[in-house]
């Protein structure tokens, strides 16, 4: 039974290569490309699966690149929900040169999304059964969306009763606090955007949360703060996480990791700082990896005991 829904409004397929060296105007010779794929919602449905759990993967997509993503996700074993769009899925191109040991990220913009087919995606959850207990909002805006398009999201996330986690930034971070939420993962720059102003040091930072939970912004947030681990503030928590030292190969699908972790320990029915430590540890577990590799579940688990969790 999915307990997780997740969204993606703005899906890729993320394709990466190696060569040796990356110069103007050369035809650069590469290696075997491999595709995968991408997207906010889908990492955090993809690394759901990777720790055990299962979700429902909601996203917009068209034309053949879109038919390659819905199959890359169901060789992965996922579930996905596509909302059929006019516009072809973006492709994002990873190079990893290899004279600097350097990655080169080309992301494209993605495609536009009309008025109908975002009503279109909101009946598609409005139907899944059963109704999730989580529904995760995560990843970049496609061109010409409205930020302010987030409040309909709160509203589905209402209507159908579940609880919405989200994983934006910028005015759609603001539209999202100016509707009240479940929960919010702003990074430390995302928080001084939000609160428009330099929050000097941890006291500043916790006051910060405080207040924005206390007025109506969201019930809980979750302050990432990456190596150094996350902060969460609720009515009744403020607790700072910090992350065990692991070797870091590639800070890639950290966050997206993170949001799995801490969602998928609410919909076991752990408590919020025991959910947030998994997460932590998800996320930790992540940047152990190469590339754009998620979280592995024995890392993970690992790591979650380390920290002091039980499993």
């Amino acid at each position: 039974m999915n307990r997780i829904a997740t969204l993606t409004l703005n899906p890729a397929i993320d394709m990466g290569t190696r060569t040796p060296r990356v110069v103007p105007e050369w035809k650069l010779r590469c290696q075997e490309p491999w595709r995968e794929p991408g997207g906010g919602g889908i990492n955090v449905s993809r690394a759901t699966r990777k720790l055990g759990g299962s979700s429902a993967t909601v996203y917009l997509a068209g034309g053949p690149t879109g038919d390659i993503l819905e199959e890359l996700l169901r060789e992965e074993g996922l579930d996905p929900r596509v909302v059929a769009t006019k516009g072809w899925t973006r492709e994002n191109m990873h190079v990893f040169e290899e004279v600097s040991e350097q990655e080169y990220r080309f992301n494209m913009p993605g495609q536009v999304i009309s008025v109908d087919e975002l009503h279109s995606c909101l009946e598609l959850i409005d139907n899944l059964e059963p109704a999730p207990d989580y529904l995760v909002v995560s990843g970049s805006l496609p061109p010409g969306f409205p930020p302010a398009s987030f409040a309909l999201l709160a509203d589905e996330a209402e209507r159908i009763g579940a609880r919405l986690v989200a994983d934006t930034s910028g005015e759609a971070l603001r539209s999202v606090v100016e509707k009240g939420v479940y929960l919010i993962k702003p990074n430390l720059r995302e928080l001084r955007d939000l609160v428009g102003r330099e929050l000097a040091d941890e006291v500043e930072q916790e006051e910060a949360l405080q207040r924005l939970v206390e007025e109506g912004a969201c019930e809980v947030i979750v302050l990432s703060l990456g190596s150094a681990g996350a902060w969460v503030v609720s009515r009744d928590v403020s607790e700072h996480i910090r992350s065990p030292s692991v070797p870091i190969r590639s800070r890639i699908g950290a966050g997206d990791s993170m949001v799995a972790g801490l969602t998928l320990g609410l919909s076991r029915g752990l408590d919020l700082v025991s959910a947030v430590r998994f997460g932590v540890a998800a996320g930790a577990a992540a940047v152990m990896t190469e590339g754009t590799e998620l979280c592995g579940r024995e890392d993970t688990e690992r790591l979650y005991v380390q920290m002091g969790g039980s499993l």
